[in-house]
């Protein structure tokens, strides 16, 4: 079969765009997805704005995008504004694969540069052109989309473009999102309204149809598809609140008691409703029988994402996990009609969900400290929702200051302390304290505070596994790297929590290419550090790879207390050596030598000299 390898070069700025093969090399070293697209970032030069026509913005697929199983992917990537460290965010459905078979025989779309006045990129049949869009300004998700009826489209919504640091892009309407991180506000600043495609799905060849079928049984029969088709990852509320690790009232409680309201039960007593308005909050919303939107991040909603890095779907669509943990329980709001309708506030006007719910829990507890004179409390969903306009359109000073993450807000106002951040990443999901391990994956994750690099907060919280330090490193750089390996293919990352790299290898032979696991592994190590190498670039050291201060003091419900720094610094002491990394976090001669990257740090990039000491590598 015909792999793609060739990958699209926009310069907005001199209305130029050209077609170019990818070498060889980086095409044996990276693939495609998070891997190449990080390859192309690290051709910038170091300590650029975000914001600046110089950064760039990937669109990027893998290999096999449209043939894969699980739900079709596209990776967003680029310099995150919110954080000024990477950013690979995952938006999913229909466009990712029209965007597959829009490229031909690329694997992705590189943007550079800033137009002076709105426009879109318009990509068929392998080229792609810059048309006028100044029509366009100031429409949401959903208004965009229509604008282009037979085509795919991803955009950014009034978040984008007033340059909200966690605006995400937006597909198919506002049913999906890349949502963390902020890529839609660096489209926002190139002026760049959306992405088109003009051109259906690729096709799929007969021989990878019936692998792709195969793994589709194998995955519907697996723990993880049984759940998925049950609840669509809305179950993921119930396990926090069970486990103890459920972010309530921003982050000062670990359960809620208002958990069965926003649930997967609500949500079933709704999947056959046709209609139901809601007068409670401004803009009512319709539920379907066949949502299916995610939480953001990564992921990243996501960013990304909880649980796929997709928004939680447009107004008529009930939420997944994400939506209700960050808008409901995050803010102590436990009417599930009133959390559907702010989500949907989100998806369409193109805020990640998560990011936006810790925003507004930040300024509940700013009110209650006195730091901010505004009037806020949490369950009071009118105000949410008039916060979360604000936020968007940057329309008030809270609004504005909001608009560019907690962290930034803190700075301004005070109140560092109330929500906690890795990496100027608001953290989604999950509290850690009830779960150690979690700490360290939030602390070490490359986009900063992300649920989805690593997740072993799902066998830590429901079986203590009494995992040594060494143990626990192992288990959070594995995973990190299991998936950095398979998001080269863009590929539904939920896979790899039933396949592991023996998936990989039978889908990376489809393609000719012949890899056993440990060559599965290297690719992911090789990505992580790549990645690593990049943050360090950017001025990003151990210090960054913290532990919160609001995770070290204990939770108002009780539970086990906040979470040990001695204990933590040690944990993160065998995180780095485990990596082959010097003490202060900086990836090692030997280990670029070994993973072939030794060509690749200059003067900017400091690397460690020495092996670590207790190092168990990979």
């Amino acid at each position: 079969m015909s792999v793609p390898d060739r990958v699209l070069r926009v310069d907005l700025s001199a209305e130029r765009v050209r077609s170019e093969r990818v070498p060889d090399e980086w095409l044996a070293m990276y693939v495609g997805g998070k891997g190449l697209g990080a390859r192309y970032l690290y051709e910038m030069e170091p300590g650029i704005d975000p914001e600046s026509p110089a950064n760039r913005l990937a669109f990027m697929t893998g290999p096999l995008t449209a043939s894969l199983p699980g739900e079709p992917r596209y990776a967003a990537i680029t310099k995150s504004p919110l954080t000024g460290a990477f950013l690979d965010s995952y938006g999913g459905g229909s466009f990712a694969n029209r965007l597959a078979g829009a490229l031909g025989d690329h694997l992705g779309v590189v943007v550079r540069g800033a137009a002076d006045e709105p426009v879109v990129l318009s990509i068929a049949d392998g080229e792609a052109a810059i048309e006028p869009a100044a029509d366009l300004a100031g429409l949401d998700a959903a208004e965009t989309d229509e604008r282009f009826p037979d085509a795919g489209v991803a955009c950014i919504g009034p978040a984008g473009e007033a340059r909200v640091r966690y605006a995400t892009i937006a597909s198919d309407g506002g049913d999906h999102h890349a949502g963390r991180g902020g890529a839609g506000a660096v489209m926002g600043a190139k002026k760049l309204k959306a992405v088109v495609v003009r051109d259906p799905a690729p096709d799929i060849p007969p021989a990878l149809r019936d692998l792709r079928d195969r793994y589709e049984e194998r995955f519907a029969d697996s723990d993880t598809g049984r759940w998925l088709a049950a609840s669509d990852t809305l179950e993921t509320v119930e396990f926090a609140n069970e486990t103890g690790v459920l972010p309530t009232r921003g982050w000062q409680s670990r359960r809620f008691e208002g958990t069965d309201e926003i649930g997967v039960d609500q949500a079933a007593g709704r999947s056959e409703e046709r209609e139901r308005p809601d007068d409670s909050v401004p803009g009512g919303f319709r539920v379907s029988s066949s949502g299916n939107g995610t939480g953001p991040d990564d992921g990243d909603g996501s960013e990304d994402e909880d649980d796929r890095d997709d928004v939680a779907p447009g107004t008529d669509t009930v939420p997944r996990g994400g939506t209700p943990i960050a808008l409901g329980a995050g803010l102590g709001i436990d009417d599930f009609d009133a959390v559907v309708t702010l989500g949907g506030a989100c998806d369409r006007l193109g805020l990640d969900v998560i990011s936006a719910g810790n925003a507004i829990a930040w300024a509940v507890r700013a009110s209650d400290a006195g730091l901010i004179d505004r009037d806020l409390s949490f369950g009071d969903k009118t105000a949410a929702r008039t916060v979360i306009e604000e936020i968007a359109r940057r329309s008030t000073s809270l609004g504005d200051a909001l608009a560019d993450g907690v962290e930034a807000a803190a700075e301004r106002f005070g109140g560092a302390d109330l929500i906690p951040t890795v990496k100027g990443m608001d953290l989604g999901s999950y509290d850690p304290r009830g779960a150690e391990t979690m700490g360290l994956a939030f602390a070490t994750s490359d986009r900063g505070g992300c649920h989805r690099r690593a997740r072993p907060v799902e066998v830590e919280a429901v079986a203590d596994p009494r995992w040594t330090p060494e143990q626990r490193a192992a288990v959070v750089a594995d995973e990190q790297d299991r998936r950095a390996a398979l998001w080269c293919l863009v590929a539904d990352d939920f896979l790899a929590d039933v396949f592991g790299p023996e998936a990989g290898i039978e889908w990376f032979a489809a393609l000719g290419d012949e890899r056993d696991p440990d060559d599965i592994r290297l690719l992911g190590e090789r990505v992580w550090t790549l990645v690593r190498l990049f943050n360090l670039r950017e001025g990003f050291d151990r210090d960054d790879d913290a532990l919160p201060d609001a995770l070290t003091t204990e939770a108002d419900d009780g539970g086990e207390g906040g979470l040990d720094p001695d204990a933590f610094e040690t944990l993160l002491d065998r995180y780095y050596a485990y990596r082959d990394w010097d003490r202060e976090g900086r990836p090692t001669t030997q280990l670029l030598d070994r993973l072939g990257l030794s060509e690749l740090p200059d003067g900017e990039t400091p690397v460690g000299e020495a092996v670590p000491e207790h190092s168990d590598g990979h």
